[in-house]
């Protein structure tokens, strides 16, 4: 058993990562220094904001690193420069080459929002609740040059209940990846780590969540429906057209409908319970919604001022053919 602690470089840059980060600086292990992407603008003043990984990193006195890429052989050199025996990566947002991936003596090991080889890429909590998995979880893996294909250190799971969104299951699984990723780092301590290749034919992809995804298609089962609503919650939060008027939707459940057959999109109830709306197969009830330049509200926040626009048998506008997926 070693006393020696690991010298670690962590890479990241969403508040996910930097949960992550506050678990290493607490621990035994000594960070090195902190790669996260350049600073970015945000707001209405479109002022460049620092990443939440880069916010902590400065407030521990963490050395920060912003390269726009590390193709850059200046790059990989000042990587190469800093003392260090393994590079933890969560969410990061930049491709590391072979070069760099050969670096640490200890390799690279990547913390990734699912349990592989199931939902490999960038958005696997979003798909997990999208396709209606029940559970999900947090993999460690040490990486390779594929896309999440690298040999599996330790797996975490949870379930994925009928009301979690993106959001909530984010911070399940933030609560699950800091203490899975200390006890790999300390098997690679004591070099006790057990790698397990992934099941190639088992493996899913996550693609990369586009806002266009998020506009609903009222042809779509309730059931479809509530799932993607959930899903792109908090972002990009599905939409539909109303008349003229642009309506996210932010919470909704689906709901069994034996009434009279409603072309998919019309309303065929506004009261204080919710907007119920005909969908391919049953129906959806909306509870929360946010009007163009408003908050998001309550269904009987809205219906409150604005009851004339969600009339019965008002439809939302349907998909076009060519926004179909």
């Amino acid at each position: 058993m070693s006393d020696k602690p690991l010298r670690v470089i962590f890479a990241g840059t969403p508040a996910f990562a930097a949960l992550h980060l506050k678990a290493i600086i607490n621990s035994k292990h000594q960070l090195t220094g902190v790669y996260t992407q350049p600073d970015r603008s945000a707001g209405r003043g479109r002022k460049l904001q620092a990443s939440p990984v880069k916010q902590l990193a400065e407030d521990s006195g963490i050395s920060v690193y912003q390269p726009t890429t590390l193709k850059d052989i200046a790059a990989q050199q000042q990587l190469a420069d800093i003392p260090a025996d393994v590079l933890v990566v969560v969410a990061y947002g930049l491709i590391l080459p072979p070069a760099v991936l050969a670096t640490p003596p200890l390799g690279c090991l990547n913390v990734h929002a699912s349990v592989l080889p199931r939902w490999r890429g960038a958005a696997p909590i979003q798909r997990a609740i999208e396709a209606g998995d029940t559970s999900t979880g947090v993999t460690i893996m040490q990486m390779d040059a594929g896309l999440d294909t690298g040999d599996m250190l330790a797996t975490n799971t949870c379930p994925i209940g009928p009301q979690s969104t993106a959001a909530s299951l984010h911070d399940d699984l933030a609560r699950l990846g800091p203490p899975l990723l200390l006890k790999v780092l300390g098997d690679l301590q004591n070099g006790r780590t057990h790698p397990q290749k992934q099941d190639n034919e088992e493996a899913t992809y996550a693609a990369k969540i586009f806002k266009p995804e998020a506009k609903v298609d009222w042809q779509q089962s309730a059931t479809v429906l509530d799932r993607r609503i959930r899903a792109f919650n908090p972002f990009p939060i599905c939409f539909s057209t109303l008349g003229s008027e642009r309506i996210r939707i932010w919470h909704a459940r689906p709901q069994s409908s034996d009434a009279t057959r409603r072309a998919p999109g019309t309303i065929s109830r506004a009261d204080e319970k919710g907007i119920v709306v005909a969908c391919g197969e049953n129906e959806i009830v909306i509870e929360t919604l946010q009007l163009e330049g408003g908050k998001a509200l309550s269904a009987q926040q809205i219906l409150s001022a604005h009851r004339a626009k969600f009339t019965i048998g008002n439809q939302f506008d349907p998909l076009l053919p060519n926004e179909r997926q």
